[in-house]
């Protein structure tokens, strides 16, 4: 670096004594990058040209200039040894480039007003490496971290430290998977050591805290609460079989010994950012080459730039931005649903339905395979488990009352968790940790109570008899469908489970789990249920009542969503599977739910354009509508950039990139499904999927179309034959989903 440096000032200095002749002028050194008037002193203003210029405190820039700042292409040495490499906007480091330590150390990646900000990969001088999302020279958002010693993780971030969900890999074989805080394990979590032991609780500060079961691995395990202070811990042990091996186990040792090979390793710090040293350019009078070689000296006023960290919000946006349409309005979204807890009508169930999980889940069982018997189909295939308060020699003890707690096939519910990729530890975290279910504000059409996991993941629906019965019948079909066809849109279900209170009521609660198909880091703006029928497929909403938890219906439907092309055909193939699946099992009245996130567009509370990315600019804390005061704020640009690597997260319907094209209906008086396209189009992040699937053709459903069809037109009810409704749905889907040809 030294040397190279050496030889470029000895050049700036040659070219300074050649220009200073009082009879003959030097040939410029730079190469105009537009039409250039070579014989003046001064360029023209807005012409980009290259340039090499050395700073009074030495430091030497040489790239392309545009007025009186960088602009461009250019590299910028500092004489402590520090380099940049990359893309500049009117003096402020932005877009990609590289930056380099005299250490060793380097980052290259996306730069915003000289921070390391967006997608990006920082190696250590000793070899660690971090690949993931930055904000302001910290680590934020998702990313990956390989450590000198061989640990690794993988997760989200927070201000520089681990924080979130995400899982740690010790080079012993150890690993943890689960929620952080500051650095440390922070939630729910499980710890997998590479004996086959593990601990699946709460932790708190980076230790056990809470309830929590510590596994062996013969299947042994202990269950109860976990603190440091042995005054405070108290469990119940559960042999496997006839072992008594670990009766004389002490909890305590999993603070003193176990533990102690699970330290996390700290990441190198960085002890100068790049946002520090760009401000090593101001103050500073330079001499500069003009555009025929002459020097001349800058005014104060025309030194280089600096937007300080007061001036992001205000700073051009460059690289992958997508600009935002001025008419498109939106509020900000926020979290769904009323958090159940203690008081709640609902808090004994919901513990209920957790306790339930946890041990249908948490039951050991031989590895599952993929290939079942039809015995394990067979609808008398259930599992009653009783649950008394003082708890029993396979389940704990509890707060809530007596309850039986039945699983219908939990043999081939187990098996789909493994065929749709769900980690047992996960799925359990999700559903049975320390943070409360959130029910929605009401029930759906048919009566059903909704609620979300904190994590948003999961969905649990409760259901009735009847719809039990259809979906015990259709169950191997599913399976055998879902197996076949990994991009399937229809609902993945996780598991079907029956709650019945003890006692005078003998209440009977039967619910399944579903995925949450808009469970992402990205903001739904839009969400629209679509059947391809008219009667009554309208929510009568005004613009500016329209919330982003409002579901729009066909009628509300005001775009046509183009995808590019190899994922339309594979679209139109798997509508076809899916309907044709549907169709066999006798199954209508099922809708296409679709959620749009619209790109480089950050909403406020006033449900006006937003011209400022920093006004209500969400964080990327994973729940797709929340908001985080606490750390740095992002624009929905920023949020489109999150993940590094698009092939690990992109799927047929989810995370999709597209446009949504904004369409007209030509009379409002006469029902029209799709309207005219207008051209003003949109870049979206879709999501969609085929739901509300178990509902057959029924004796209660043909009753419906018949009495319906004296009213209306037969055509315009969701009440029809699953032939006629299948053909009906492809044809409107098909035409609301088409291929962008641009």
């Amino acid at each position: 670096m030294n040397k190279e440096f050496t030889s470029i000032v000895k050049a700036w200095e040659a070219a300074v004594r050649i220009s200073a002749g009082p009879k003959k002028r030097a040939k410029s050194i730079f190469s105009p990058m537009s039409v250039a008037h070579v014989d003046d002193d001064e360029p023209r203003q807005g012409e980009v040209y290259q340039v090499e210029k050395i700073l009074s405190n030495g430091d030497f820039y040489t790239g392309q200039w545009i007025e009186n700042s960088p602009h461009g292409q250019g590299k910028y040495l500092w004489t402590d040894g520090c380099m940049y490499v990359g893309e500049w906007q009117r003096g402020s480091i932005m877009g990609k480039g590289r930056f380099s330590w005299p250490s060793g150390a380097t980052y290259e990646g996306d730069f915003k007003s000289g921070y390391m900000d967006g997608k990006g990969t920082y190696t250590g001088s000793s070899g660690d490496t971090y690949k993931g999302c930055w904000v302001m020279d910290l680590r934020h958002g998702q990313g990956t971290q390989s450590y000198p010693n061989g640990d690794f993780y993988d997760g989200e971030w927070k201000k520089g430290l681990q924080n979130g969900h995400g899982r740690y890999q010790w080079k012993n074989g150890n690993h943890y998977i689960g929620q952080w805080r500051n650095g440390l394990f922070y939630g729910n979590g499980t710890l997998m050591w590479s004996n086959g032991n593990r601990y699946d609780g709460c932790w708190e500060e980076g230790l056990p805290k809470g309830n929590g079961t510590f596994r062996w691995g013969d299947g042994s395990f202990y269950v109860g609460v976990w603190s440091k202070d042995p005054k405070e811990q108290s469990g119940t042990y559960y042999p496997s079989g006839s072992s008594d091996t670990h009766l004389e186990w002490d909890p305590q040792e999993l603070f003193s010994t176990d533990l102690n090979d699970c330290c996390i390793c700290p990441c190198e710090k960085v002890s100068i950012y790049p946002s520090h040293k760009t401000s090593n350019m101001l103050g500073l009078e330079e001499a500069v080459v003009s555009k025929n070689g002459r020097p001349r000296r800058m005014s104060v006023d025309a030194r280089l730039s600096n937007h300080s960290c007061e001036d992001v919000s205000r700073s051009p946006q460059v690289g992958n931005s997508v600009p935002r349409v001025p008419n498109l309005r939106l509020k900000a979204p926020k979290r769904q649903g009323e958090t159940i807890s203690k008081g709640h009508k609902n808090y004994d169930l919901m513990l209920n339905l957790q306790l339930g999980i946890r041990h249908a889940v948490g039951r050991p069982a031989p590895s599952t395979s993929l290939d079942l018997k039809s015995s394990a189909f067979d609808p008398k295939e259930k599992v009653w488990t009783k649950f008394p308060p003082e708890g029993s020699k396979h389940t704990p003890p509890h707060p809530s009352c007596e309850f039986r707690w039945k699983d219908y096939c939990p043999v081939v519910f187990r098996a789909l968790r493994k065929l749709f990729k769900v980690d047992p530890a996960d799925y359990m975290l999700s559903l049975c940790g320390n943070d409360a279910l959130r029910e929605l504000s009401s029930p759906g059409k048919s009566g059903s109570f909704f609620y979300l996991t904190n994590d948003d993941r999961y969905m649990i629906k409760t259901m009735k008899k009847a719809e039990v019965k259809v979906f015990l019948r259709m169950l191997p079909g599913y399976y055998k469908h879902v197996r076949a066809f990994e991009n399937t849109l229809v609902t993945k279900f996780f598991g079907l489970h029956c709650v019945r209170l003890t006692g005078a009521s003998q209440k009977k609660v039967r619910f399944v789990i579903m995925g949450n198909l808009f469970c992402s880091q990205y903001a739904i703006h839009r969400r629209f249920d679509l059947k391809g029928s008219t009667f009554g497929r309208t929510t009568d909403k005004a613009e500016a009542e329209i919330e982003p938890t409002t579901t729009l219906k066909d009628l509300d439907l005001n775009y046509i969503f183009r995808l590019q092309k190899s994922w339309f055909q594979e679209f139109c193939r798997q509508v076809n599977r899916d309907c044709d699946f549907l169709e066999q099992e006798r199954i209508m009245d099922y809708s296409m739910l679709v959620g749009l996130h619209f790109r480089g567009t950050s909403c406020n509370g006033n449900n006006t354009p937003s011209g400022d990315h920093s006004s209500g600019a969400q964080t990327p804390t994973g729940n797709g509508g929340s908001f985080d005061d606490g750390a740095p704020r992002l624009s929905g640009v920023d949020v489109d950039h999150l993940v590094a690597d698009p092939n690990r997260w992109i799927q047929l319907g989810i995370n999709m990139p597209a446009r949504a094209e904004l369409t007209a209906r030509k009379s409002v008086d006469t029902p029209q499904l799709v309207g005219e396209p207008t051209g003003e189009l949109y870049e979206i992040i879709i999501f969609f999927g085929i739901i509300d699937i178990l509902q057959d053709y029924d004796i209660s459903k043909k009753l419906e179309h018949a009495y319906k069809s004296f009213q209306y037109d037969p055509t315009s009810i969701s009440a029809v034959d699953p032939r006629l409704y299948a053909r009906r749905f492809r044809d409107f889907i098909f035409k609301v989903f088409v291929e962008d040809k641009t």
